[in-house]
């Protein structure tokens, strides 16, 4: 019998987004300037930073600062203690079971919608602090109690849980030119950076070089190299769309990081991958769900997938909007649609906009709330009300309409073309529902959308890696052609990491040049899925192509030493190469970092089992069982683990509590009965029949239990 390994499909694990980080100190001594030797030269561009999000995206609590807030009036209970912030002070004093703890806030995150604040903990991790402040309403609130809204099953996690610390999760979009100093020994950081906020250098590169080409008399007499990254909108810029876009997006993204930076410029695929629809802070349409930091909405607009749009057109450099002027309210959308913007009505189907009403943006990029952050939909797409009725996105009609119901809204939109728009984004909602629910009467549409020539790409994406719950091996061949074939690097890197379990010959020699790709994340995608293949099935050429590959994928894993998910992703790709001791040396990091992620437990058994140490997998899955009393992954691994050890008493109770936990567990139900084929034959037939009910596809199943069925003279029609 084998273990069930219990990680998830991809290689990486999202704990949270993380945005550009910075180079090492000797780099910064020798490049880096700092912004205010841009003054000399830029002072009106500076002045326009200095006081944008970007500039101010995190700053120091002074006693300046703390007067622009309105004093919090009541405490603020959270698990049981109460919170009440001091602005003069600065402090936030806890109290719980009569005693009383105080915080010193250190720094303050954002501005724009809220304010987070930052303390130092005994560990020199930053914290993030249980209440925050609400700008608009003048509010204190409960953190992590404004972000679980959207999700069922959402309890607040603690604020001092890892997904708040500031230098595991959010630094590198709020201070520039970070060192996160991290020491795994000590579990301590000693993180430091050149600037608060986003700094000029972020965006244009180092400095230094550039400070000492331009100290000349006159312009006359400036090189024409600048020794600057010159990217923007003037007509000197060196930065296609594609290049703009993903300089913002290095922040602006729901991502997974590769490297330990973003130098401006580069190509976003070679530094990070995509979170897209198959995460449940999207909905199935692809609207916002829960918070989603815009770039995948915004490559799913048809705006920037059929031109050279790039983020600049609305935004300045330093995050300002560019039309927020009434006058200028329909500008956004000029000059690809002066037709529309000259003449709205028959196309928007309202009268002219009169000063506050609906603009280009209403209705294609409507606002919804988040955390108490409003966000817009740069999808750009038009309203889809009847996706509203169907899976409860939000409706653009109902910003403006508020006393009116979806199928109102729907009835208006459907009526005013023959051709109801809406029917592409409903299709295309329907296949990413049903791949959610693992309904796999919908494959052939999935299957003929993703090989559509045209079709959306995050859709495309989000259906690729959803099938990774599918048995159907018609599958196979179209996720070959996409890695091979498809332009888009999202498309070939999320079709590698799916065809490592489809290692057929054709699939390795496939895999194998696409470990020599133009882009890291598909290099890197198609090294773990090559990992449990010896390197005597490659040629000298592309052995050396893989080889290369994996120690990009083991550098970017390891660029996250302070993040469990990087941890236990190691592990699983030295647990595919069949280096167990290494596996486990990465399981334990990811355990001790995040002591309740059960995954991590779960194969340190694997590997133990692996090395004959049967005491150790049994040790490590009591572990697991009382981190996740309720997970039928553990008893079905203590199950398999007994069983090779004979301990078929065991083994039996831990199978039926892997069932009683999950009754379609078909591995338990199977293995189950087998156990009881002596012991209790009619038993054995009965959980034998479950096993292939719930999998028809595994043919030992249904192998045994035909021989069952013969054995006991029972042969079913």
């Amino acid at each position: 019998m084998l273990f069930m390994n219990v990680r998830i499909a991809t290689v990486f694990l999202l704990l949270s987004i993380i945005g550009s980080i910075s180079c090492l100190a000797e780099e910064k001594l020798l490049k880096y300037a700092g912004s205010r030797t841009c003054v000399r030269c830029h002072e009106h561009f500076y002045e326009l930073w200095k006081t944008s999000h970007h500039g101010l995206a995190m700053q120091p609590y002074t006693e300046a600062f703390s007067e622009t807030l309105a004093p919090q009036a009541n405490e603020i209970e959270i698990s049981g203690s109460k919170y009440i912030f001091d602005l003069p002070k600065g402090q936030l004093f806890e109290c719980h079971d009569g005693m009383r703890k105080t915080y010193p806030a250190s720094y303050v995150l954002g501005g724009k919608y809220v304010y987070y604040f930052l303390t130092k903990l005994d560990r020199g991790q930053l914290q993030t602090l249980p209440v925050g402040y609400d700008v608009n309403k003048r509010q204190w609130f409960d953190v992590a109690g404004s972000g679980i809204g959207h999700l069922p099953e959402g309890d607040a996690i603690s604020w001092k849980d890892p997904f708040y610390t500031f230098n595991t999760s959010c630094y590198g979009c709020h201070v520039s030119q970070l060192e996160l100093n991290y020491t795994p020994e000590k579990s301590t950081y000693q993180t430091s950076w050149t600037e608060p906020g986003i700094n000029c250098e972020t965006c244009h590169g180092p400095a230094k070089k550039h400070n000492q080409v331009c100290d000349v008399p006159s312009v006359e007499q400036l090189p024409r190299d600048l020794k600057i990254i010159r990217g923007g909108r003037n007509g000197s810029s060196v930065f296609s769309a594609d290049q703009q876009n993903s300089s913002c997006g290095s922040c602006h993204a729901k991502m997974i990081p590769l490297s330990s930076s973003f130098p401006p410029g580069k190509q976003f695929f070679d530094f990070y991958d995509l979170v897209t629809l198959e995460h449940p802070d999207f909905y199935p349409d692809g609207r916002d769900l829960g918070e989603n930091y815009t770039y995948t909405s915004w490559m799913m607009s048809p705006c920037v997938a059929n031109s050279d749009l790039d983020c600049l057109h609305c935004h300045t450099s330093s995050g300002r909007y560019r039309f927020s002027s009434e006058d200028k309210a329909n500008h956004d959308c000029l000059p690809c649609h002066r037709k529309k913007v000259n003449n709205p009505t028959p196309h928007t189907h309202h009268k002219a906009s009169q000063q506050g009403g609906p603009h280009c943006t209403s209705c294609h990029m409507p606002k919804t709330t988040f955390a108490r952050m409003h966000r817009s939909d740069h999808s750009m797409r038009p309203p889809t009300p009847a996706a509203g009725i169907l899976y409860g996105s939000p409706i653009a009609c109902l910003s403006c309409h508020a006393k009116k119901n979806a199928q109102w809204a729907d009835k208006q939109v459907s009526a005013w073309s023959a051709n109801d728009f809406q029917v592409p984004y409903l299709d295309q909602a329907k296949l990413v529902k049903a791949a959610r629910n693992q309904d796999w009467s919908h494959l052939d549409g999935m299957l003929e959308y993703i090989s559509r020539p045209g079709r959306e790409v995050v859709v495309a994406n989000s259906l690729i890696r959803l099938l990774h719950g599918c048995r159907d091996d018609r599958k196979w061949n179209v996720l070959l052609a996409v890695m091979q074939n498809d332009p888009s690097p999202l498309l070939r890197a999320s079709a590698a990491a799916a065809l490592g379990e489809y290692l057929t010959q054709d699939v390795i020699s496939a895999l194998a040049e696409a470990t020599n790709d133009a882009f890291r994340l598909v290099r890197i995608r198609a090294a773990a899925s090559l990992a449990p293949v010896p390197e005597s099935a490659f040629t000298d050429e592309k052995k050396r192509c893989v080889q290369k590959a994996t120690g990009e994928l083991i550098s970017a894993l390891l660029a996250r030493s302070d993040d469990y998910s990087s941890h236990y992703s190691l592990g699983n790709l030295y647990m595919d190469r069949g280096e167990y001791r290494k596996a486990i040396v990465s399981f334990q990091e990811a355990q001790r970092l995040r002591p309740d992620y059960l995954p991590p437990f779960v194969n340190a058994a694997l590997a133990y089992n692996a090395l004959g140490k049967y005491k150790e997998a049994e040790k490590s899955l009591h572990l697991a069982s009382v981190i996740a009393p309720e997970s039928s992954a553990v008893y079905l691994n203590l199950g398999l683990l007994y069983g090779e050890q004979r301990r078929f008493e065991a083994a039996e109770a831990a199978f039926r509590q892997a069932l009683s936990l999950d009754i379609n567990l078909a591995s338990a139900a199977y293995n189950l009965g087998v156990l009881l084929e002596d012991k209790n034959p009619l038993e054995a037939l009965s959980w034998l029949r479950k096993a292939v009910s719930i999998a028809p596809d595994i043919l030992r199943y249904r192998y045994t239990l035909a021989y069952v069925e013969e054995q006991i003279g029972n042969v079913q029609p």
